[in-house]
């Protein structure tokens, strides 16, 4: 009886796991496709207890850079949390813009060897992680920590000239 309640256990565990694996493969699906647009696209890895995250949002930060960007597309992915964190981005401007996209990831823990370390096949080590993409192809990687908006903005105008391309 032992037995057959361990392995009952273990075969929860591993399908827990599966519908996990489903989850992240289902939302990088989905972000591929936004990111392969003709546009910029910005992919933006935070989470609410994130204090340079909280930064970034304060004194309209972001909600005045994507006003200010209507043609450059926002992706917003909460990561290392269990919740997308809505009420504050709304709070703080963020969330009603049409150019603008919140996703929670599937994978909640902070626990090292637990949480999300990947996605789209790049790393993710830091909140924020600031990611700029044309055509689908990672144009730049801002991997630790709060941004200044005038080098976000350099970087998304780097990332529409030919030369780059």
């Amino acid at each position: 009886m032992k037995r057959l309640i361990l392995l009952l256990a273990l075969l929860a565990a591993v399908m827990n796991l599966r519908a996990g694996d489903d989850a992240v493969r289902a939302l990088e699906n989905e972000v591929a496709a936004l990111v392969a647009g003709p546009q910029v696209t910005v992919l933006h890895f935070w989470a609410p207890w994130c204090s340079n995250c909280k930064a970034e949002l304060a004194k309209s930060g972001w909600s005045t850079f994507i006003d200010t960007n209507a043609e450059t597309k926002f992706v917003f992915i909460t990561a290392w949390h269990n919740e997308d964190g809505r009420a504050l981005l709304a709070q703080n401007g963020v969330g009603s813009q049409e150019n603008f996209r919140l996703f929670l990831h599937p994978n909640p823990s902070r626990k090292s060897g637990e949480k999300m370390t990947t996605f789209l096949g790049q790393p993710v080590s830091w909140l924020p992680t600031t990611w700029i993409f044309m055509d689908g192809k990672l144009r730049y990687a801002l991997n630790y920590g709060e941004l200044h908006f005038p080098i976000l903005q350099q970087l998304i105008r780097d990332a529409e000239d030919k030369w780059v391309h």
